[in-house]
């Protein structure tokens, strides 16, 4: 640390240090870094691992090493256009070895005389001399301290800021205040965590660098920033991981206490007859999965704190029904329910559903949402108000209307994703709270579940029930298209039903900045197509969301009652629609749907015994083998192995969205490398919350304050202390 800096803190601002200055603190700000305490949490996004360091006399042909030495030589040897060869000898106290680069001329510029270099890579025999062709090459300035090649951290860099220079300011503007953190996690907190992560079986890359504790705090960023050996940086890194995971188990484990503790909900218990009755309206036997989630949802409605649970199941494995019985549990005790949905085709699919398995039975279902007329809207919110509707489905529109309730016992949201948090703790406010069951059919990995849904309870359906067909899935080539349509026409002569999803509702007409727009398939031309050309014999219909929604609703009942054979639409079919006899499914424009959206898609063609088919094809110059998310959908049925490979794909910033989390984004941990230490920081929060709700212990007085400071207002826990 250079005398200039003896005043320094973590607060200090970049701009003031003359090992910054104000070009490279204007450059740093722009990716959040103006305090020294920023460029100290400016964490490595990854590090680059030097071969075995060797002695140039020991070098031997095709095996990998490294060394450090200084450029004695360098010059370019062939200037030709597309045919350059810059050579340098690099020497230290052991010989002297040759680096050569094709068509790299810009070496020249930084390969000059006396610069001190380490290089990485495998040596050939030239003649007498070693040689390394295109190595990966680190510029050491004159003062570092490297001996021997060293694991070199890799930060996040902006424009104008190399990673030399970003290595340098990190260590010179923070390595002599690492002593000053202050260390919130109590030795008797890292000491268990590290012998769990060893007990548990963890990665091998953690087990075998962790000891009997963790690293405190100091170690650990000193490890970080630069590293001494692998294992050393493996347990720095486990170190800051599981404190930042633990933070944010800690504060949903408040949450979820909290919740049992702070709010009042009515219980609404299951006898064993009530329980016969509601069972016996299915007339068909529960899956295992199915009867375990509904004994979970009984054991949570007969509290006097709210249900909290997510109900996740894949498409088809009977998420309806379990929601079902959790209603007629609370008409059962006399209260009211309501269950929300997205859309409304959705919603009015629910309320048919509930109408038919409900026939014969006292329970009075009502209907709620936008295309009811003024006087339909005010007689159901009157019969909502005396309890003359014991079952509501309703779409958005029961969140802005000044609905009131009689006895509101359970709210069930289908699709949650589709459903803000702001928008679900509207249904919660006021008075007595609703217990609240929540679904999806949209399998979710269990690290996003341990975070995004931290604070809610999981019931998972794996199970499908008995007598569903297999879904065959097909990555299609342009070359195919006429056959696949003469293998649709098979289907639908042998009196099945098909859906054609295209992207985008109408053609977009390219502009003159826009000359190369890629084409696109919209579902007015493909409707205009199919109608007129490879399926002109068959009733073809049109859906998408533009349409009023009454249209809407006459179509999807016209393709439910088999009037219409194929239905050419939008995305809009992607949640709960149920046409058992539909079997083929086309989805064109494929690249630009997610990895969850073609699942759910593709889910429409399993719901009854017929064997589905989906052909999926790509617009444009796309090649499907050379997209893998469309690899991933061809291969794998099951959706919660897809989930797990769509969440290693996109990684956990873009599943369900962010802006649905309610948390901020991880500093170091990775939910996808992280699973393991994430399941620990959660067990152990929970294990700390139940002995010490407030963590007023002494010793957790740092962890509390971290844990209120980050999270307090995102999850609504209260003042800090």
């Amino acid at each position: 640390m250079t005398s200039e800096s003896t005043d320094l803190s973590l607060n200090t601002p970049l701009s003031s240090l003359p090992a910054v200055g104000q070009v490279r603190s204007a450059k740093l700000s722009k990716i959040g870094l103006r305090t020294v305490r920023d460029l100290m949490f400016h964490f490595p996004r990854d590090y680059e691992f030097p071969a075995p360091p060797t002695p140039i006399s020991d070098l031997n042909e095709g095996v990998p090493a490294s060394l450090i030495g200084v450029i004695a030589d360098a010059e370019m040897i062939s200037r030709m256009p597309g045919k350059s060869v810059f050579g340098a000898i690099v020497e230290n106290q052991t010989g002297a070895v040759r680096i050569l680069f094709f068509n790299q001329p810009f070496r020249a510029e930084t390969l000059k005389l006396d610069r001190r270099v380490m290089i990485s890579g495998t040596a050939k025999l030239n003649g007498l001399r070693m040689e390394f062709v295109h190595p990966q090459v680190t510029i050491l300035g004159d003062d570092d301290d490297l001996v021997k090649p060293q694991i070199l951290p890799l930060y996040p860099l902006t424009e104008g800021i190399k990673q030399i220079e970003m290595r340098r300011m990190v260590w010179d503007c923070t390595s002599d205040l690492f002593g000053s953190l202050s260390e919130v996690l109590p030795d008797r907190i890292r000491q268990q965590a590290a012998i769990r992560l060893t007990q548990a079986g963890t990665r091998s890359d953690i087990a075998a660098s962790l000891g009997e504790s963790l690293p405190r705090i100091d170690k650990a960023m000193r490890d970080l920033h630069r590293p001494p050996d692998e294992g050393s940086l493996n347990a720095a890194r486990s170190r800051l991981v599981f404190q930042e995971l633990l933070v944010m188990q800690l504060a949903l484990a408040i949450k979820r206490r909290r919740l049992t503790t702070d709010l009042k909900s009515p219980p609404l218990p299951s006898t064993a007859m009530v329980d016969a009755r509601i069972v016996n309206r299915f007339q068909f036997d529960l899956t295992g999965d199915q009867r375990r989630a509904i004994d979970q949802i009984r054991t949570d409605m007969a509290r006097q704190f709210p249900m909290n649970r997510l109900l996740q199941g894949d498409v088809g494995s009977g998420k309806t029904v379990v929601a079902i019985y959790a209603m007629m549990l609370a008409v059962a005790n006399e209260h009211q329910a309501v269950l929300m949905a997205p859309t409304e085709v959705l919603a009015r699919q629910h309320y048919q559903t509930l109408v038919n398995k409900l026939a014969g039975s006292r329970v009075r279902i009502g209907l709620l949402c936008g295309s009811l007329n003024t006087a339909e809207k005010r007689d159901c919110l009157e019969r909502i108000s005396t309890g003359e509707i014991d079952l509501l489905v309703a779409t958005q529109a029961v969140l802005y209307g000044d609905i009131d309730f009689k006895q509101l016992g359970l709210c069930v949201i289908d699709e949650q994703h589709k459903f803000g948090v702001q928008q679900r703790v509207k249904l919660r406010s006021g008075g007595i709270d609703p217990h609240y069951l929540v679904m999806s059919a949209t399998p979710i990995p269990r690290s996003i579940a341990m975070t995004l849904f931290g604070d809610v309870e999981l019931s998972t359906l794996r199970d499908k029930p008995p007598g569903r067909g297999k879904v065959n899935t097909y990555l299609g080539r342009e070359q195919w298209k006429e056959r696949w349509w003469d293998f649709v026409c098979q289907r639908l002569n042998e009196g099945r039903q098909a859906f054609v999803v295209a992207p985008r509702v109408s053609a977009v007409e390219p502009t003159l900045d826009d000359e190369n727009q890629e084409d696109i398939s919209s579902v007015e031309e493909v409707y205009e197509h199919l109608s007129s050309g490879p399926l002109k014999d068959y009733r073809v219909g049109l859906l998408h969301g533009r349409m009023p929604a009454e249209d809407k609703q006459a179509i999807m009942q016209r393709f439910a009652s088999e009037e219409i054979q194929v239905l050419v639409s939008t995305t809009v079919i992607e949640v709960g629609i149920d046409v058992s006899n539909a079997t083929v499914m086309t989805i064109l424009g494929a690249q630009r749907f997610g990895l969850a959206q073609l699942h759910q898609l593709r889910g429409r063609v399993s719901r009854g015994s017929h064997a589905g088919h989906v052909c999926v094809f790509t617009d444009g110059e796309t090649d499907p083998d050379e997209n893998e998310r469309l690899k991933v959908l061809e291969e794998v049925e099951d959706g919660f192995e897809l989930a797990e490979a769509d969440f290693r794909l996109r990684g956990p910033g873009d599943m369900l969205g962010r802006r649905q989390s309610g948390l901020p984004p991880m500093w170091i941990a990775d939910l996808v490398r992280d699973a393991d230490i994430l399941a620990l920081a959660r067990s152990i929060a929970q294990e700390m919350v139940d002995e010490d709700p407030e963590l007023k212990a002494l010793d957790l007085a740092g962890l509390r304050q971290q844990v209120f400071r980050r999270y307090a207002d995102r999850l609504d826990l209260g003042d800090v202390a």
